[in-house]
């Protein structure tokens, strides 16, 4: 199974990006929403990282994520504060609510992690059917720089007596499908003895700036732009480590 978050991962994720903690998104999201009123959506919400800013700053948003280990991170972070939400567990791919959104957001190119092609664009399809009129998607491309930075790494975080340790390791990378492989070693140790351990095949997708356009024009989507590093209104541009795309259902 692969992208999968289980127990080990899903508490690297929180220790690594706890709720809060902001790349640029946070800040750039709570400033592209001024003014919505109506209900939000964030697909693969994990943690909560973001949703709980966006929560206390008094926006209307749901979650879902295909992870139950993350999903009672997200649930713990919003009771400790005091949050009411609605959460669920769900795909990208089979995911549907009743009501429709004024924005649905995915920042950190979790996108990415569908690797078929025609499976995003149909995710995308799926996007824009569950947007209100004039509703926005407001999404997030790492660039392909960082898929192929960094074939080999090796994280470790401390959590009380506790080490935790990520071993990645590239071993495939696709230049026709658009996709890496790598292979991620998750290890929990405690007084130098291994208590826990987990691999996971983790597989992404790149896209082009241009080529993901089309994808959301292709999905139905109107009046889409792209900026670069969270500077609204600006063009991507070299060196750019995130593109953001806004579109809208016409």
């Amino acid at each position: 199974m692969q992208n999968r978050y289980a127990t080990l991962a899903a508490r690297v994720y929180e220790l690594d990006k706890p709720v809060g903690r902001s790349f640029g998104d946070v800040e750039f999201y709570l400033e592209r929403l001024k003014g919505v009123s109506g209900p939000i959506l964030e697909p693969a919400v994990g943690n909560g990282r973001l949703l709980v800013p966006l929560l206390e700053a008094g926006l209307d948003v749901k979650g879902f994520d295909a992870s139950e280990e993350m999903l009672s991170y997200c649930r713990a972070a919003c009771a400790s504060r005091s949050l009411s939400v609605q959460l669920s567990a769900q795909t990208f791919e089979a995911f549907s609510y009743d009501e429709r959104f004024e924005a649905i957001l995915v920042p950190l190119g979790s996108i990415q992690l569908i690797t078929d092609h025609e499976a995003a664009l149909a995710v995308l399809k799926r996007f824009h059917d569950h947007l209100a009129p004039g509703g926005r998607l407001i999404l997030d491309l790492d660039t392909i720089d960082g898929f192929l930075d960094a074939p080999h790494s090796v994280r470790t975080w401390k959590a009380g007596d506790d080490l935790l340790t990520l071993t990645a390791d590239r071993i495939d990378t696709d230049y026709v499908a658009q996709t890496t492989t790598t292979s991620l070693r998750y290890e929990h140790w405690r007084a130098g003895k291994l208590v826990d351990s987990e691999i996971d095949l983790f597989c992404l997708r790149w896209w082009g700036v241009a080529e993901f356009g089309m994808a959301l024009q292709a999905a139905g989507f109107t009046g889409v732009a792209a900026c670069g590093d969270y500077q609204h209104g600006r063009k991507p541009q070299k060196g750019d480590g995130i593109i953001t795309f806004e579109a809208r259902r016409a």
